[in-house]
């Protein structure tokens, strides 16, 4: 791996997941830095959206699964006991596939985070929060007169910019992404790309995604899953231009997946 200059937000070592009986990730360590995007590539299947899930607890919702090896984020254990899950997830934050809204106004669904962890010191502030947080996400200017509104109500590309201000509107520290645009059309798509560019600068941001001209466009490393197992894990540009691995370019030239 390549030097950063500056210490990793968090490290993974020697992680594996079962499902049961199931391994679905085996000894996977990874790095991931603030000021890079990290693209998890990889065929149907091959764990990358379990692996995402193991940087924010997410597998502890699931009742079969297991977690072992060494998860830090700014070199404290996620998985100690002393971790406060909720906690923890108001630092990792998480946008999913499907867009998700809350059944609640959009004002709601962007106010809901930083008035439970209490972030706001009254409402001026939680107005401001809520502002900053759409713009951020690029959704002010469309949202900013139905605020009332429900957020259930938008199209699929607003709801999960939404999302992405509702994530962000906690101030986290490291945003994971699974696969957020597979269900949106190609101006949404867009937006939410060049928001993760905007973003960067300010989190470490984890994408999964199934669309290798996104990873490539929007990440500075990528990692390169099959089977369970990290195969490759580097610069992006070596990935896509130059990978050590046979599989890796097996993948990336079209040949499986």
């Amino acid at each position: 791996m390549t030097k950063t200059a500056a210490p990793p937000k968090m490290t993974a070592r020697h992680v594996n997941v079962h499902y049961g009986d199931k391994q679905a990730i085996i000894d996977v360590s990874i790095d991931v830095c603030v000021d890079e995007v990290t693209a998890l590539i990889g065929p149907s299947g091959c764990g990358k959206s379990t692996f995402l899930r193991t940087l924010n607890r997410m597998n502890d919702t699931i009742p079969i699964a297991r977690t072992s090896g060494d998860i830090r984020l700014d070199d404290e254990d996620i998985y100690a006991p002393e971790m406060d899950v909720v906690q923890l997830r108001a630092r990792v934050g998480m946008v999913f596939q499907k867009p998700n809204p809350f059944p609640k106004t959009i004002y709601e669904n962007v106010a809901y985070g930083p008035r439970i962890h209490g972030l706001a010191a009254g409402r001026a502030q939680l107005d401001a929060i809520v502002e900053q947080s759409l713009n951020r996400a690029g959704l002010w200017d469309e949202v900013k007169d139905r605020l009332s509104d429900s957020g259930t109500a938008l199209s699929g590309g607003q709801q999960q910019r939404l999302c992405i201000a509702r994530a962000i509107a906690v101030d986290p520290e490291v945003i994971l992404m699974d696969e957020p645009c597979s269900a949106l059309d190609p101006i949404a798509t867009a937006k939410i790309e060049e928001l993760i560019h905007e973003l960067k600068g300010r989190y470490a941001i984890v994408i999964v995604t199934h669309n290798m001209q996104q990873a490539a466009r929007v990440s500075q490393r990528t990692a390169f899953f099959h089977l369970g197992q990290l195969i490759e894990y580097g610069a992006t540009s070596d990935i896509f231009t130059n990978p050590r691995q046979e599989r890796t370019k097996d993948y990336i030239t079209g040949r499986y997946g």
